[in-house]
């Protein structure tokens, strides 16, 4: 594949490249000048032959591959949330780098630029074809010092472990040993882990008494690792017509099984509010944690087209997704409504829960009773995570929670 650039698509791309990363400066997610240089000098577009270039330098994701039902199963991540990582992994000039998940290439070729020549990228794909495209994407950008694998990301690489620096651009349900193992005394890995259900947070990890312990954490959601470490996703129509989705995952309990939700939109409506209060841009993140952990079945993502909101279907929190929750006999999804002004005069948008089915009021009372559990006792605090060299015992604290992995369990704590 070798893709040519003509001075004016070049001076164009330059220019939205620069209008790129000027927008990631000035809302805080590029923080570190050894960041933005790399950014600022990786042309994104090479990675991305044939895609427009007002699309390759959009903050959005580019999917790059689909599997056979039209899923997508790799893609050219958000720059905002490329950018976050990298923050998050703290690469010094000399640093070895281990990748999983090659994808295009450019998160390689940015990491590789930050090391500088007496650094090392290794970045790893289970896909023939991803890997050699990833391998010509670098060598049309310019990019020494990576070496693009056909591999099982699940296993690392050990051939040239030991690393600095371990990232996965890849999401995983439970931390491959080999990633840990792997690192250097001092080292830091960087990875999206699908906590319960649809939550997945990038954490950053380093060894700590004990265990490993976080360094910090953002909420995140990349496509599932394949191979060994497989966390594939599913899909339910819930309306027989796609407009409103179910995102499963292997967490979820049989009671998302299709003919259990079927025509589940088509009984009684009901609603619960919890005095929960958020304002406008705030974030729900924490409150989602706190549900996916706690509830019997993890929270999913209700996707929804425009059609199901207007026509008064469903009434999701956001435009086109709100956060669900299933049981045998009933389903129940969040929503908002106005509130009143807080202390500050601002708006207001106070939780609510809607469910559907035989079980819906019981289930809806159950998500908003964990609702008002959340904002009166646990929304203050901040939340952290480990992976203990002893495997954890299940906690009655409400507030310490033990995620069961076969291998390398996790604790969640609020402290």
């Amino acid at each position: 594949m070798t893709t040519t650039v003509s001075d004016a698509s070049a001076a164009s791309a330059d220019e939205l490249r620069a209008k790129l990363v000027d927008e990631l400066v000035e809302n805080g997610t590029v923080r570190t000048p050894a960041v933005e240089t790399a950014l600022r000098q990786v042309p994104r577009h090479l990675f991305l032959p044939g895609v427009p270039l007002p699309t390759a330098y959009a903050d959005e994701p580019v999917y790059t591959k689909y599997d056979e039902t039209g899923v997508h199963i790799s893609a050219a991540s958000q720059p905002r949330i490329v950018a976050l990582m990298l923050e998050q992994l703290q690469i010094r000039p000399g640093h070895r780098i281990l990748e999983l998940g090659a994808g295009t290439g450019y998160n390689a070729a940015l990491m590789a630029t930050i090391t500088g020549t007496a650094g090392h990228v290794t970045t790893i794909d289970i896909d023939d074809d991803l890997v050699t495209g990833a391998r010509e994407h670098l060598a049309a950008a310019g990019i020494p010092r990576v070496d693009v694998v056909v591999s099982d990301g699940a296993l690392g690489h050990g051939e040239t472990a030991p690393f600095d620096r371990v990232i996965a651009t890849v999401g995983c349900f439970e931390i491959p040993t080999p990633w840990l193992e792997q690192l250097t005394p001092g080292g830091r890995l960087v990875v999206p882990v699908r906590l319960a259900g649809a939550v997945s947070r990038s954490i950053i990890f380093e060894r700590g008494e004990g265990g490993w312990v976080d360094r910090g954490s953002e909420m995140c959601t990349f496509m599932p690792l394949r191979g060994i470490g497989d966390d594939a996703r599913g899909v339910i129509d819930l309306t027989g017509t796609a407009e409103v989705r179910l995102q499963t995952h292997r967490d979820i309990a049989h009671a998302t099984d299709p003919d259990a939700l079927a025509g589940v939109f088509a009984t009684a409506r009901h609603e619960s509010w919890t005095g929960a209060c958020f304002a406008p841009m705030e974030s729900f993140e924490w409150l989602f944690l706190w549900l996916a952990c706690r509830l019997p079945n993890p929270l999913m993502r209700m996707e929804v087209d425009p059609s199901a909101r207007e026509s008064g279907l469903v009434k999701p929190a956001f435009p086109t997704v709100a956060m669900a929750t299933a049981a045998a006999d009933g389903f129940a999804y969040l929503t908002i409504r106005a509130a009143a002004p807080g202390p500050d005069g601002g708006k207001r948008y106070e939780v609510g829960v809607i469910g559907h089915g035989i079980a819906g009021q019981r289930l809806a009372e159950q998500v908003a009773r964990e609702i008002v559990t959340w904002d009166q006792g646990y929304r203050d605090r901040t939340v952290r995570f480990g992976i203990p060299d002893t495997r954890p015992r299940p906690d009655s604290d409400a507030g310490r929670l033990v995620l069961d992995r076969p291998n390398n369990p996790m604790t969640l704590t609020w402290e």
